[in-house]
């Protein structure tokens, strides 16, 4: 419980700074029309926070089918999102995966580990109920710019 409570409050007291120090040297990511009403990505201090991406291709506005071209995919849009911020994927620090259905969590494993030189970024990964556009993953970053 008490690291629990240390963790919170180390996580509330971060938060508190970059609201307080940086909201004004926020800098919001462009890289072409959104499918919804998001940014990208913003970039904070040395940081860059993506939105999550899916595997919709941009040239043709189609999500491709099968697990592992949408993870290529997905992949290929986070790292335009990143390098658009100042980043690249070998920055990022921690990642969310989003899996429509958990029985692709091995997949998934053995295609984020091929993007890796080194150790990976932290990740957390769920399955939720759906995801936009009917995709089967999705996956958001935390980055630090070059």
């Amino acid at each position: 419980m008490k690291k629990l409570l240390l963790t919170t409050v180390a996580v509330a007291c971060i938060c508190v700074g970059i609201n307080a120090q940086t909201s004004a040297k926020r800098r919001p990511v462009k890289t072409g029309p959104p499918n919804g009403i998001y940014t990208p990505a913003i970039v904070v201090g040395d940081l860059v926070f993506t939105s999550g991406q899916i595997g919709i291709d941009p040239k043709t506005g189609q999500l491709p089918e099968g697990f592992e071209a949408q993870f290529e995919q997905v992949f290929r849009n986070l790292t335009a999102v990143l390098e658009a911020s100042g980043s690249n994927p070998e920055n990022m620090v921690k990642t969310t995966v989003f899996l429509a259905d958990m029985n692709d969590y091995n997949k998934m494993n053995e295609l984020y580990r091929a993007k890796f030189k080194g150790d990976p970024p932290a990740r957390t990964t769920v399955q939720v109920a759906a995801l936009p556009r009917a995709a089967r993953i999705e996956i958001e970053a935390v980055a630090v710019v070059k």
